[in-house]
């Protein structure tokens, strides 16, 4: 948006905050009249409750090329308290979301005179958006409270039924809006009906004397289990409170009531705003539609910093078989091959989407060298790096080969006592057989380590003695014997620290800057996050997040035998060994033919009568870079599955396949 937009924006909110809510539970009376809206961009379209007869009205406003598109769809945001919030959220449509239709639903029109009169047009509002009666009978009979669920089935049956059939709408992308009351109101949809909608933006809701009731909702929907997707709620929501405002712990219990509920397929966004009850309604309104753009897109659009969690689900999948030329090092082409090849990978995206295998975030096809197919789902945004957690052990396993490559360790010296490259190990105080432990072993999981977990976690409690190489100096201290039989493939984080410190150890300056400058900047990488580990080192196996396109960069380094752009980055002995089947994992869940490498596993894949060697890096959540070399073909995969990773079945028979023909 340019500075004018943002300028008038700005100015224009300002004019809306006199119609924010009042002090929620004790809104004063208001005394708007009762007369229908006049705007030359809206629609004033009378409707009819079918099931109660009670009658209101819908503000409808389309965008300004809707005429102009008659095969475009467009998402609908919804909004209660029409006459309160139409001038706020018409004025974001036209500066942020310019591709939306807005439907404001009014108060009940036909209300009783006398009540109307004595406390506004506004009265059915208190009937329509509560979720309980009052406890005083006399307040009962006189407002009727408590129909929060008799309004949501004139929504759902009358109101965005008419909208469906009248107008070009995305069904996949429905939004409600509500502030105080009507906030109130949309966790009441959230926790009864969420599928009325797939995004959500609740700003101060009035939950101060409800979150028991609240509570008991999320208990009859019932908790999330990964092996059932009905039980998620499938939503994105976006929730909000002035910083003045009074009794807001409620509302944090409630984000933390929807975030303890551990919903891959929720997403929890909490803003707090700078003003009041009344006050941080504008600001509310602008915030919440910038969250709102960025589920329309697969380019982050925020400046914000959140959470990978609190990423929104994208409501529709990013798919393409042209993929843009970004100038970041990608070269692209189109996704030509049979029809009937390229209708399967199509189809396949769509059930990535709907979560047939689990949560995963990206996909992306490689064909000599250049991107054919990208694809983005859920959380995935092609400018918004991933967390790749243990396929960081394999991008640790090429930092190990661009340090080779440059010549300051050899392949020799894989093979030998790796406390020979630590001048700050003293060797006094070692376990025996210390010296069995090479950078051989500890690439294939035998480094042959054996520490106690519970005292091994005093000393990530109190780091002092984890210091640069003090990590390896308290590993060979506290570790039991390394023997022959403890030297078995074992698992874990533990092995690729070792390697770590000797890549610090040997080359210029520190292994962070070494990381940077000879590989990720090499490769045109700069969008990217490499935590460090409490030794003070790069973390080697996992907690780094790249972007999809950069993984695809690393594959493409292996498929080219470590050359990038005709320079050899990667030694390509190392590499060689590297992606080879040294040792078979252990793990019980693990795949009978796959082997492991220099963490890197590789698998043979089978197309009808062929087979195909297939090397790949591997965290857990669906993080994959696979490389088949005589395929041609690189694929990356992004994932933040929590189940059994079922990703590889439909990549083994749908995508691998349709490339095996050319």
């Amino acid at each position: 948006m340019n500075v004018f937009k943002i300028v008038v924006l700005s100015i224009t909110m300002c004019t809306t905050a006199a119609l924010a809510q009042k002090n929620a539970a004790k809104e004063a009376a208001s005394n708007i009249a009762g007369s229908s809206l006049v705007l030359p961009q809206i629609q004033v379209v009378p409707i009819q409750d079918t099931a109660t007869e009670r009658n209101y009205e819908l503000y409808i406003e389309l965008p300004e090329d809707y005429a102009e598109n008659d095969n475009k769809t467009y998402p609908v945001l919804y909004y209660t308290d029409a006459m309160w919030h139409l001038e706020a959220l018409s004025t974001c449509q036209e500066f942020i979301l310019e591709d939306m239709i807005l439907v404001g639903i009014s108060w009940q029109k036909d209300i009783h005179a006398a009540l109307k009169d004595e406390v506004g047009a506004h009265l059915s509002r208190y009937r329509d958006y509560s979720m309980r009666a009052h406890s005083k009978p006399e307040i009962q009979a006189k407002y009727q409270l408590g129909q929060a669920q008799t309004h949501l089935d004139f929504i759902r049956k009358d109101v965005i039924r008419y909208v469906d059939a009248r107008y070009r709408t995305d069904p996949n992308s429905r939004t409600y809006f509500g502030y105080s009351l009507s906030g109130e109101f949309g966790a009441y949809i959230l926790l009864t009906q969420p599928d009325s909608f797939n995004n959500y933006i609740l700003g101060s809701p009035t939950i101060q004397n409800e979150m028991e009731y609240v509570a008991e909702l999320n208990t009859k929907f019932g908790p999330f289990k990964n092996s059932d997707r009905s039980t998620s709620l499938n939503a994105n929501v976006y929730i909000a409170y002035g910083s003045l405002e009074e009794e807001t712990a409620p509302i944090d219990t409630f984000v933390k009531l929807l975030n303890d509920r551990r919903d891959d397929g929720l997403s929890v966004f909490k803003e707090v705003i700078d003003g009041n009850h009344s006050t941080a309604f504008p600001a509310t309104a602008i915030r919440s539609i910038n969250w709102l753009s960025s589920m329309m897109t697969h380019k982050s659009t925020t400046s914000q910093e959140v959470s990978f969690w609190s990423i929104p689900h994208l409501n529709n999948p990013y798919v393409s078989i042209t993929p843009e030329d970004r100038k970041d090092g990608i070269a692209v082409d189109t996704l030509a091959m049979h029809s009937k090849d390229q209708k399967a990978i199509l189809t396949l995206s769509q059930e990535i989407f709907e979560g047939i295998y689990g949560s995963y975030d990206a996909l992306l096809i490689s064909h000599k060298n250049k991107l054919v197919f990208e694809s983005y789902y859920k959380k995935g945004r092609i400018n918004v790096p991933h967390g790749q957690a243990s396929a960081v052990k394999a991008y640790t396993s090429l930092v190990l080969g661009r340090a080779i490559e440059m010549g300051y360790l050899s392949m020799e010296d894989l093979n030998k006592p790796l406390t020979n490259f630590l001048k700050d190990v003293n060797p006094k105080n070692l376990t025996p057989g210390f010296e069995k432990i090479t950078l051989h072993k500890a690439l294939t999981m035998q480094g042959g380590l054996r520490i106690d977990n519970e005292k091994w976690k005093a000393f990530e409690k109190d780091t002092s003695l984890l210091k640069g190489q003090g990590l390896v100096q308290t590993l060979l201290e506290q570790s039991g014997p390394i023997t022959d039989e403890s030297q078995s493939y074992l698992y874990g984080n533990f092995n690729p620290m070792l390697v770590m410190t000797v890549i610090d150890a040997v080359v210029p300056g520190t292994a962070e800057e070494f990381i940077k400058r000879e590989l990720l900047d090499k490769l045109g990488i700069s969008n990217y996050e490499w935590a460090k580990h409490a030794s003070g080192l790069p973390e080697a196996g996992w907690r780094a997040s790249l972007q999809s396109r950069d993984m695809l960069k690393l594959g493409h380094l292996v498929l080219n035998e470590g050359k990038f752009k005709g320079e050899q980055l990667i030694s390509a002995d190392y590499l060689a060994k590297a992606t080879s089947g040294i040792v078979k994992p252990t793990q019980d869940w693990m795949p009978q033919d796959y082997r492991y490498g220099y963490f890197w596993y590789q698998t043979q894949i089978k197309v009808g009568q062929n087979s195909y060697n297939t090397t790949f890096a591997w965290g857990g959540g669906g993080q994959r870079v696979i490389v088949i070399e005589d395929l041609e073909l690189t694929i990356v995969i992004s994932g933040h599955d929590g189940e059994d990773d079922k990703i590889m079945t439909p990549i083994s028979e749908v995508v691998i396949p349709a490339f095996t023909k050319h």
